[in-house]
This record gives C-alpha cells, structure tokens and sequence, in this order.
C-alpha cells in the first residue's frame, strides 16, 4: 500500500511547473480507462480483409492517471510511464516504447506544446499476452487520461487513429479491431476498417479461459505468412473459410441459434489449429470445454498460446468452468451475452 502511495504521490500537481502554461494545466490528474476483448472469429483473416467478431470483456479494466511529476524521467521524452504489478522488463520496454510514441503522436495531433516531467500510472487486471487486448487498453487509457489532462475533447476517430499508433509499434501490422473492441460496448463486426453493433438474439455465456501460457502474435503471423508463401492459393483458401464461418456466426448470434454459432466457434478453432497457430495446451481446454456440454470453444487471439473462450448455456457454466480449470485453465472469466450492450465505458 506504501508504494502505490507513493506512485500516486508522483502525480501531485507541483506548485510551479517549469515549462507548463496555466491554460495547459486544466487538471491536476487526467483519468482513462478501457476494457479487454476478447475475438469471436476472425483471427487473422481480419488483417486480409476479412471480418471479425468481437466481444468486450467489461469486467477486466486498465484505469490510466496521467499528470505532472516534480522528478525527472528517464526518457527523452519527458514521459515516464509505471505499471502496477510486476510486468516482465521485456514487457515494460515493448509497452514503454509504444505509449511514448502515442503520448508524441497525441501532443501533435492535440496541438499540445511539448511538456517536461509528465508521469503516467497504468493500473490494469487484464493479464498480458493473453489476446485479451491489453496492449490496446492500456493505450486508449493513457489517450483519455492525457485528454483530461489537458481538457481537450477527443473524438472516438481520433482515439482510435491513436491507438492504432501504439497497436502497430508493439505489434508491427495490426488490424485495428483491438483498438476499436477495447473501447465498445456491444460485440462488433470489424471489417476494413469499419465496425458496427451486433444484434444479440441469443441468450449464454462466454467462458473465457486463461492457459497461463503466453501467446506470440508476431510469432504466428509469420507462421501463418510463411505457409501461404509454401503453398499456392493457401491464402486465399483460409481467407475464404474464415469470412464463411465469421459470417455464419453473425448471422447465429443474431437470429437466436445459439447451437449454430458454438459450432463456427469449433469450426474456426480447427481452421487455425490447422494452420499450426494452436497448442496441445490450448486443444485440451477446448476439448475439456466440449466435453462438459459447451457449444463451441476456440483459441481466441494470436495464437501460439493464450486463452480459449467457450459458448456455455447457463446452466452448463459450473461444469465448463471446472473442467477448464481441470484441464490446466489458470483463471476464467464468464461473459454473458445479455446485457453487453448496457455496459458504459
């Protein structure tokens, strides 16, 4: 408790900030908060053009407190930014690298003049590497916290365009659909680009399952890449497939055919252990959901590791829950389809 005191301390407003005018300083302390996602399909494809599916997860948030601190940070950017917890130093510097960039990019695009002796606390419960977006959540939160730092409006376009910044530094090409999902408050459909609500007509849980292993997004990419380099039209095949099953699921979710959409679920699941991007860890989580009476189960995220989510009729979430946990799942989550869309950010 003494040093998150003492983190929090930091970001006192100090009497006289050397560089910093009165009209920049309408706050002491700028608030930004974001939530996880967690992809329905479309891992993949998306960034081939196809679309995907996305949930938010409401209840695992990163809360970011931006403000003035009387130390000097390291960087040369004026910028420090402290993660609660224990991230790995690879972690921070990733984290670090991308977020400096964004809090440059925001300064530009804000009209901010240039700033000394900014501290910025990222206070976050979505578990790193685990395709839940965390990435993209703490980097919309700092993107709200520097906007009520400086009390300037920002558009949902122009925070997107600013994650997106920090999206594809720590993760080279990124599709956008973490960017957009950890800020919705409904499942969207993302496409090119462009997302939209989706009609929810069925009534269940996702049971999100933590397999305490880290995915490797870029690792998978390049796997992925490299065997539709090996094999003559493997594009376009797993495109297909995946656009065919991501819409089906749409359309299921919609309509009320919940049976339908667990099993695209599957279906997507083997599509990408096919193509090299599962692990026997993360089979046996699906397998254990099926056989306590989900209705689909998948990897969802990068790959390679991760989190499997699984469709569960409510009264069959006790029993998927614990056979997951069974099955090696560190930590789960439910997410219930109804009431989604009365979630606020």
């Amino acid at each position: 408790m003494q040093n998150r005191q003492g983190e929090l301390s930091a970001l006192t407003l100090p009497t006289s900030a050397e560089g910093v005018s009165e009209n920049h300083r309408a706050r002491s302390v700028g608030i930004g908060r974001a939530h996880a996602k967690a992809i329905l399909l479309g891992e993949h494809a998306v960034v081939y053009g196809a679309p995907a599916l996305a949930l938010p997860v409401p209840q695992l948030t990163v809360t970011a407190s931006a403000g003035w601190s009387s130390r000097t940070p390291g960087d040369p950017g004026g910028v420090s930014f402290t993660m609660t917890g224990s991230p790995s130093r690879p972690m921070m510097t990733q984290a670090s690298d991308s977020l400096s960039r964004l809090t440059a990019e925001f300064k530009t695009a804000m009209d901010v003049a240039d700033i000394p002796r900014l501290d910025v606390i990222i206070d976050g419960a979505i578990p790193h590497g685990r395709g839940l977006g965390s990435s993209a959540a703490c980097a919309r939160a700092v993107v709200f916290a520097l906007a009520d730092l400086f009390g300037r409006d920002l558009s949902e376009s122009a925070a997107f365009d600013l994650v997106q910044t920090a999206e594809n530094v720590a993760h080279g090409r990124s599709s956008g659909v973490d960017a957009r999902a950890v800020g919705a408050t409904a499942p969207l459909r993302f496409q090119a680009g462009r997302a939209s609500e989706l009609s929810i007509g069925c009534d269940g849980l996702f049971i999100i399952a933590d397999s305490g292993v880290v995915g490797r997004t870029k690792d998978a990419v390049e796997l992925l890449r490299e065997g539709f380099q090996r094999h003559t039209g493997a594009q376009e095949r797993f495109v297909h497939r995946a656009t065919q099953l991501t819409d089906e699921a749409g359309h299921a979710l919609a309509g009320g055919r919940p049976q339908q959409l667990g099993a695209r679920l599957t279906d997507y699941h083997d599509l990408l252990r096919a193509a090299g991007l599962s692990t026997h860890r993360i089979d046996r989580l699906v397998e254990a959901a099926l056989t306590a009476g989900s209705l689909g189960a998948k990897i969802t995220g990068g790959g390679l590791g991760g989190c499997v989510i699984a469709l569960t009729q409510p009264v069959q979430a006790r029993e998927v829950t614990a056979r997951l946990h069974e099955a090696g799942a560190v930590q789960t989550w439910a997410v219930p389809l109804r009431g989604l869309a009365d979630h606020a950010r």
